[in-house]
């Protein structure tokens, strides 16, 4: 009976890898990440404020699948280091509109060696590394945009 497939054994759970994986590379994130004075939820949503400059925080949540109850105390936060300015749309006084500031911007240079440097303590080769961000996307499309029964 011991080889029977049993659905609660750790390890038979894709979610506790996946978990597991997440809370250690963040971990491996946090002294360079410290070095920017951010956490790594700030430092993903720099990334996307680097890349898009302005955008409404409706649509940095979507990017970072972030809720606003979430996003609202984040952003506040990334305001008072001066990296990004809030304020409400002219159009629509609902929207509240997050751009990236000049300091913001300066900051991304500061940035630079820090995926090189993760990628140093990871040593994962890069087809594997592909490959592991195709099946991670894939799972998130899965998970989020399906209205059938989740995994």
């Amino acid at each position: 009976m011991a080889d029977r497939y049993d659905p609660l054994r750790l390890d038979n759970q894709i979610c506790f890898p996946l978990y597991a994986c997440a809370k250690e590379v963040v971990k491996a994130y946090k002294p360079y990440l410290d070095e920017l004075d951010l956490t790594y939820t700030q430092y993903i949503t720099m990334m996307v404020m680097w890349e898009r400059k302005k955008l409404r925080v409706k649509e940095v949540g979507e990017f970072l699948y972030l809720d606003s109850s979430t996003l609202t105390p984040l952003l506040k936060r990334l305001e008072e280091k001066g990296y990004v300015s809030r304020c409400r749309s002219a159009k629509d006084e609902r929207d509240l509109i997050v751009t990236l500031t000049q300091k913001g911007e300066a900051l991304r240079e500061k940035a630079l060696t820090v995926p090189a440097r993760l990628a140093a303590c990871v040593d994962l080769e890069p087809a594997k590394a592909q490959a592991l961000y195709q099946i991670l996307y894939e799972l998130l499309g899965k998970l989020t945009h399906s209205s059938s029964d989740p995994l």
